[in-house]
């Protein structure tokens, strides 16, 4: 690696520790400010911050290194995930930015569940928990993998150091500038993963010159690789759009929108976020595709096909551009990890700490041990992100589902339909939670394939926890009049505000 790159890294590396300080010192006096920034974030940092959170390694490696391996059919995830996103800001964004602040204040969303369902039991909040730090840690782990496998590509390093500088640097600047530091350096890397998803793709289409020859060469070679629909089943297809479901169940991405100023500025924070988000899923299919073609006409190897993005970006640019285009990579890899680590110490703080341990714990304990926790999840990820093999899309997915199966029903319904009740939401997480590491471990097969790769884990989990969810409030006792009262007041509010959030 030349001195160039590495001065564009460390530069990079720097402005992040930068923001962490500065988050520090404007927003760490509470465990409010700490865990979602005082709710004061601007539309713009909310709409970069939901998106870098989410999108993470699996935009520049993961999605690319499909499209590299299978063509443009892999690109109906994106598709999924593009019309997922938006139904998210329509529909979940602007109740639960409202929901959120009228239910006492709840900063976490197994604070929001306790308070939405007065549930004095405690039950739902523990739950939600467990779910959140075991499903995030395994998350958490896919990030640090694509760090690994970043530095073992880019700087010769060995895997294992390259685990330990990605984790370092993440757990730096979250531990001790809490939301707003997290919030603020996602604005930044989103803002650095957009321009390098641009630039990529366009220099790699100047190289390659003639492109329609290269298109028919491609074709030649492989007649079905440009085809939205060769080998795609109809269950293959509903798999992957099937992952658009995910986003009602991501607490990194849902937690943004409680944080925003107010809710009139939620239809801003929403056409910056989409943007965003298209513009970059573009430029990672082209990543993909022009990447094959490139390799296919080059004397480059490329053994592992989440690594194109780097291998262009080492290949074509000058070392200083270089530098920039591999931190688009960081960028894109420790936004999420930061969020995720963020979101587990919230849990591990607000939901088990403060409520089971000591109740009368003060602010500034509470910020500590915050920070303790956000260490000690980063340190179980790291261990479990040891095997340099592991896949960064087969890890997200399996998170991605288990979260979205096991919360998505319950936030949608809490939000909109006032006959949920405690049981039915606590039984649909289980359900949801089960029936995805079912499908996911189970030794049963359908014609002689896992159950997983007959049809994405997501759609039975999502289903079973709906149906159960319904079936279970319809026979349960009717919610509180409390209860009943503040979800009209809450309804009354957004006919009131109507249009606002964009509904």
């Amino acid at each position: 690696m030349n001195t160039p790159t590495i001065v564009s890294l460390l530069a990079y590396f720097l402005l992040m520790i930068a923001i962490g300080v500065y988050g520090y010192f404007k927003s760490t006096s509470n465990v409010s400010e700490y865990m979602l920034g005082g709710r004061k974030l601007h539309p713009a940092v909310v709409a970069l911050s939901a998106g870098a959170s989410d999108m993470s390694g699996w935009m520049l490696m993961g999605l690319p290194g499909a499209i590299y391996l299978s063509g443009l059919g892999a690109a109906w995830i994106a598709v999924g995930l593009v019309i997922g996103a938006y139904c998210n800001y329509l529909l979940v964004a602007p109740r639960l930015r409202v929901y959120t602040e009228e239910a006492d204040d709840a900063i976490t969303i197994p604070d929001y569940f306790e308070k939405r369902f007065h549930d004095d039991s405690r039950a739902l909040r523990v739950f939600s928990s467990l779910v959140i730090v075991i499903f995030f840690t395994l998350y958490t782990s896919a990030g640090i993998v694509a760090g690994g496998k970043l530095f073992e590509a880019s700087f010769g390093l060995n895997y294992q150091i390259g685990l330990v500088i990605t984790a370092g640097v993440v757990v730096a600047y979250t531990m001790f500038g809490g939301f707003l530091a997290v919030s603020l350096t996602d604005f930044v890397q989103g803002c650095i993963m957009f321009v390098a998803l641009i630039l990529v793709p366009i220099v790699t289409w100047q190289e390659l010159g003639n492109l329609g020859a290269s298109v028919q060469t491609l074709t030649e070679l492989n007649p079905d690789y440009l085809s939205w629909f060769s080998g795609i089943t109809v269950l293959g297809l509903i798999s992957s759009l099937s992952w658009g479901l995910g986003y009602f169940g991501q607490p990194h991405i849902i937690v943004r929108f409680m944080a925003i100023r107010s809710l009139a500025e939620m239809k801003t924070a929403r056409r910056i976020g989409m943007t965003w988000m298209v513009t970059a899923v573009i430029g990672a299919v082209l990543t993909g595709l022009l990447g094959f073609l490139y390799v296919s006409q080059s004397v480059s190897v490329l053994d592992d096909p989440e690594t194109v993005f780097i291998l262009l970006s080492q290949v074509l640019f000058n070392p200083y551009i270089s530098g920039f285009l591999l931190a688009a990579i960081l960028a894109a890899i420790m936004s999420t990890i930061s969020s995720q680590l963020l979101v587990s110490s919230s849990s591990l703080t607000e939901d088990f700490y403060k409520n089971f341990l000591r109740k009368s714990a003060t602010q500034a304990e509470l910020v500590a041990v915050g920070r303790g926790s956000v260490l000690a999840v980063a340190v179980v990820a790291t261990i479990l992100a040891r095997d340099s093999n592991s896949s960064i899309l087969d890890l997200v997915s399996n998170a991605w589902a288990g979260f979205g199966a096991a919360f998505g029903p319950v936030i949608l319904l809490s939000l909109f339909w006032v006959g949920l009740t405690r049981n039915g939401a606590l039984v649909s997480m289980l359900c949801g939670a089960v029936t995805v590491l079912f499908w996911i471990y189970s030794p049963f097969t359908i014609g002689g394939e896992a159950l997983s790769a007959v049809i994405y884990e997501i759609v039975p989990g999502f289903i079973v926890a709906t149906t159960a969810a319904i079936l279970v409030s319809k026979f349960d006792a009717a919610p509180s009049t409390a209860i009943s009262e503040r979800h009209q007041h809450i309804s009354a509010l957004m006919i009131r505000d109507k249009g606002v959030g964009g509904i």
